[in-house]
C-alpha cells in the first residue's frame, strides 16, 4: 500500500514533533503523508498548523519567522494566523482591507502527551488513542525517541504484534533463542484497531535486571497490547514484581518510503529506582534491532494477503492488512501499490 496515495488516510490523528521543538519565535516544518506543513506556537502558546505554502508566490512559511503568536512570510511578510486568515500585509496602504481570499489552509492540530498532533482532514475519523496511564500522576512519562526510519508504519506495527521474532531479532537483548516457538496470544478485533493480550517468557540481561528490580537471568512479561488504526500502538507490559512499563509507538507517514517513529513510555516506578537515562538505553537496543530488519523489508506492504505467505503466528497482522482494506472498500478506495 502506497499511503500517499490513500486519501482515507488523512483522516486520522498523527504525532509529528515534540511540543518542546516549537520555539517561540521560529517555525518548524514536517512532512506527514507528503503535504509539507509549518508548525509554530500561537499567542496561546498553542501549536498551529498550516500547509507549508503562502497562497501569494508559494514561498515556504516554515522559512519565516513568528510575530505575536503569527506567522510571518519570509518573502514579502505577509502574516498567518493559526486559522491560516492573513492578518496583516505590509505592502497594503492605511485602511485598506485585506482580501479574504488571502488564506492558507489550516490544519487540525493538538497537543497531547508531550506532543503535536496533526489531522489533514477536518472529519477524523477517530480522535486521538486515549492512554489512560499517561493521566495517572502516580506514573512518569520519560520521551525515548523521535527519528526517521526508511520503512512502512503496517511493518513496524506488524512487528510489534509478533512474538515470532524475539529469538532472531532479539537475540542480544530479550530474545531467548532456545524458545524459538512464539508465545501464544489472545486477539480481540477493535472498531478501529486490534487488543493482543501473551505471556511471553524473556531473557533478563543484567543492565535490564537493574531497570526492572528483578535479579533473575530470566523473567515473564504480561503482554497487553492495542493497535491504533492505522500506525499507533500501545504495548503495556507489566511484570511479577508488579512494574509496569508501557510503550507507545507511531510510525507517522512521512511518505511512501519513511515514517517518523514517535516513542515514550509510562511507568508505575521512580527516577530513584530506575533511571530513565538506563530505561532509555535498553529500549533503544530494541528498537534498534527492529530498524535494521524492517528498513530491509519492501516499503509497499501489501494489503492482499495472498502476495506474501503467511504462518500462525502472523495472524495480528493479517487483521491489521484486512482491517486496513476493509477501511479502503468502506470510502470507497482500492489499494493503491506497485503491483
Amino acid at each position: 500500500m502506497l499511503v500517499t496515495r490513500q486519501p482515507v488516510l488523512k483522516r486520522f490523528w498523527y504525532p509529528v514533533m515534540a511540543i518542546a521543538d516549537l520555539a517561540a519565535t521560529q517555525p518548524r516544518t514536517f512532512e506527514l503523508l507528503g503535504q509539507r506543513l509549518a508548525l509554530w506556537l500561537d499567542g496561546a502558546q498553542q501549536p498551529v498548523a498550516v500547509v507549508d505554502y503562502c497562497c501569494h508566490r508559494s514561498a515556504r512559511l516554515s522559512q519565516g519567522v513568528v510575530v505575536n503568536g503569527c506567522l510571518q512570510c519570509p518573502y514579502h511578510g505577509w502574516t498567518f494566523d493559526g486559522r491560516g486568515q492573513c492578518v496583516q500585509v505590509p505592502q497594503l496602504g492605511p485602511g485598506q482591507p485585506i482580501p479574504a481570499s488571502y488564506r492558507v489552509r489550516s490544519l487540525q492540530c493538538a497537543a497531547r502527551y508531550g506532543y503535536v498532533w496533526v489531522c489533514l482532514d477536518e472529519h477524523p475519523l477517530a480522535p486521538i488513542p486515549t492512554i489512560p496511564a499517561a493521566d495517572d500522576p502516580a506514573n512518569r512519562l520519560i520521551p525515548q525517541f523521535y527519528e526517521t526510519w526508511q520503512c512502512s508504519g503496517l511493518r513496524v506495527m506488524e512487528n510489534s504484534f509478533d512474538n515470532a521474532h524475539f529469538s532472531f531479532v532479539h537475540r542480544e537483548s530479550f530474545g531467548d533463542q532456545a524458545q524459538p516457538e512464539p508465545a501464544s496470544v489472545e486477539l480481540t478485533t477493535l472498531d478501529f484497531g486490534l487488543l493482543m493480550r501473551s505471556t511471553v517468557p524473556v531473557v533478563n540481561p543484567p543492565a535490564q535486571q537493574q531497570n526492572l528490580q528483578i535479579a533473575t537471568a530470566t523473567t515473564v512479561r504480561q503482554v497487553e497490547a492495542i493497535w491504533y488504526l492505522p500506525f499507533c500502538r500501545t504495548l503495556k507490559i507489566t511484570y511479577p514484581n508488579g512494574l509496569m512499563h508501557l510503550i507507545f509507538t507511531a510510525a507517522t507517514p512521512i511518505s511512501d518510503r519513511a515514517s517518523q517513529i514517535v516513542q515514550f513510555c509510562i511507568r508505575n516506578d521512580t527516577e530513584a529506582e530506575a533511571k530513565a537515562a538506563d530505561i532509555i538505553a535498553f529500549d533503544r537496543q530494541v528498537t534498534a534491532e527492529d530498524r535494521g530488519v524492517l528498513e530491509s523489508t519492501d516499503y509497499d506492504t501489501p494489503l492482499d494477503i495472498t502476495v506474501e505467505q503467511h504462518m500462525a503466528s502472523d495472524q495480528p497482522g493479517i487483521i491489521m492488512r484486512r482491517q486496513l482494506m476493509a477501511l479502503l472498500k468502506q470510502h470507497g478506495e482500492q489499494e493503491q501499490c506497485l503491483r
